[in-house]
This record gives C-alpha cells, structure tokens and sequence, in this order.
C-alpha cells in the first residue's frame, strides 16, 4: 500500500474528538478538493510501498486502541489490502475509523465510517492546491458525489456507527447538504456535522458562530478541527 504517513495523535473531528489514535494515512485520491488539507496525499501524493504486516507491526506497538485509516482516499486502495489491514487491526483489539469521501465502496467491518461527501464548493479553483485545470474540474464534478454508494454506507450492516461529515463555507452550503441528505435517506440528524472550511483558526472562527447556530437549529452538531486549534495546520497532527 502507498502510505503519506503514519501517526500518533488525537482525534481531532467528529464523534471520537480528542481520542488518542493511531493514524495511517494512504496515498493517492480520486478527488482533487479545492481545499484540501493534505495535498501531498491527494494533489500530490507522496510517499512510499509499505506492507500490511509492517503497518500492523506498527499499530501493534501503539498504545493507542483506536486506529485512523484515511487518505487522501483509503478505499482507492487495493481491496485485498485493505481487508488485510482491518482484519489484522481487528486481531490486535483495534478499534477502526475509516475515513472516506463515500465515493468507493469496500465492505469492511469497522467501528466508525467517517463519511465525507463533498459539495459543490470543493470544486478546484485557481485559490486551490495546484490552480485551475480543466479536465480535473471535470472529473472532481463528475466524482464527488455517487448516490448509490453513499447508500451502502447507510445501509451496510459491516459499519457498527456512522457520522457524516460536510466542509461547509456560506449559508448556500447547507440547502446542498439538506437536498443530499434526503436523497440517501435515514441519516440522523445527530449523525451529522458541519465543519467550517479553512486552514487556520483564523479563518474558521469567523465561520463558527452561524454554523453553530445552524446546528442547533437543526439537530446537526457542530464540526471542531480540534488539531488545527492544537497544532495549526501541519503534518503528522
């Protein structure tokens, strides 16, 4: 498996917030995320081979119980792999996040899928990553949302708890993600988060304060980048 990296910190998002995790980071994405926070997993992606046994090898030596499979996109990986990974985590007492844009389906038994669709204001732009490109626009438009995958994540009886992530930038956002949400039906409400969009504290506070009033209204529970607060926006955090 290609792997950007792999970690010890703490949760910083969703319904784990805070937990001491052991994080392993794949290469590659199938998405190009105007915003994205790790680029050298996804725009461009770094990193080496690194064999199951040696990432169990590692996850075995961590004192933490909970382990972070995610990317770039984790399920672009190839699929005997993966299962091997979450077995093998399975085996040693782990308890497994994945997470994914819900764009990929591999029927994995896991602890939490951390399902991340990405709405229209992700798509690439001239502030993102690597600028405008034509053809990846396309392809990221084309990608970014399939409805009936999406369902699977909903429905699959493999996934013990879910939560369902969406980066929201302006109010317009959330009409998005009411019209998706109906689409693939019975997502609780306290399933969900919205997160601010930014890449620093200064930039998601301004955003804070009406996406929490939105939550409330709504049932939704508000979406903390507790790493970015702790450790900025760095790597390895």
């Amino acid at each position: 498996m290609r792997i950007a990296e792999v970690f010890e910190s703490v949760q910083g998002e969703g319904k784990w917030l805070g937990t001491p995790s052991l994080f392993i980071r794949t290469s590659g994405c199938n998405l190009r995320c105007s915003w994205c926070d790790t680029p050298y997993a996804s725009w461009r992606p770094e990193g080496g081979e690194m064999s199951v046994s040696e990432l169990l090898r590692l996850a075995g030596e961590s004192r933490s119980l909970h382990v972070v499979i995610t990317g770039g996109e984790p399920l672009i990986q190839p699929s005997d792999q993966i299962r091997e990974l979450t077995d093998g985590l399975r085996r040693l007492g782990k308890v497994i996040t994945v997470e994914t844009a819900g764009t990929v389906w591999q029927d994995l038994p896991m602890e939490l899928a951390s399902i991340s669709p990405k709405l229209a204001n992700s798509a690439p732009n001239a502030t993102g990553p690597s600028g405008l490109s034509g053809k990846m626009v396309e392809l990221h438009e084309q990608r970014r949302i399939n409805l009936d995958i999406l369902r699977r994540f909903a429905r699959a009886e493999t996934i013990k708890d879910r939560q369902w992530k969406f980066v929201v930038a302006a109010p317009s956002d959330l009409d998005e993600v009411e019209a998706l949400l109906a689409r693939i039906e019975g997502v609780l409400p306290s399933d969900v988060f919205l997160m601010p969009e930014g890449r620093s504290m200064e930039e998601l506070r301004p955003r804070g304060a009406w996406i929490a009033a939105e939550c409330i209204r709504r049932g939704y529970r508000y979406g903390h980048r507790l790493q970015i607060e702790l450790f900025g926006n760095t790597r390895g955090t």
